[in-house]
């Protein structure tokens, strides 16, 4: 397994698949409201089992956090441990540039996966494209 953090267009090509994968075709969100006018400005990740792309992610900065977003890892690789690689090369990535705080909306069924990585939710239970989301924060050191 191997993350990278995107850099060509199809690194950026092959997140934008398992993204579409998972969201578009497996949990049905409209491929409106998946691709939004923050892939431009965030940092993406994908990450790679032998040259396949199985799992992707985001980074941006917002108020301060690193708003961690998309996370999404392929049917045939969860419960794996992937998405715990991918979330420490993200928060890594984070914190290399400043931020120590982090920031998510996770799906209702992934609340345990993220409280196992240092997650508390802060918010009651909303919709986003259709799904039960809470708002998830991983408070740094100094904060």
């Amino acid at each position: 397994m191997k993350v990278v953090k995107v850099a060509n267009t199809t690194q950026l090509e092959d997140a934008y698949s398992v993204r579409v994968k998972v969201f578009v075709e497996e949990q049905q969100v409209p491929p409106e409201e998946e691709i939004d006018q923050f892939e431009d400005i965030a940092t993406h990740f994908v990450i790679y089992d032998d040259g396949k792309p199985i799992g992707a992610g985001r980074l941006r900065e917002l108020d301060g956090f690193g708003k961690v977003e998309r996370i999404c890892i392929d049917n045939d690789y969860r419960s794996k441990g992937i998405g715990k690689i991918l979330m420490e090369a993200i928060e890594a990535e984070g914190k290399s540039v400043g931020l120590h705080s982090f920031k998510l909306n996770a799906q209702v069924q992934a609340i345990e996966f993220y409280r196992k990585l240092g997650y508390e939710v802060y918010s009651e239970e909303f919709l986003d494209a259709g799904i039960p989301h809470v708002t998830m924060i991983k408070k740094g050191n100094d904060n």
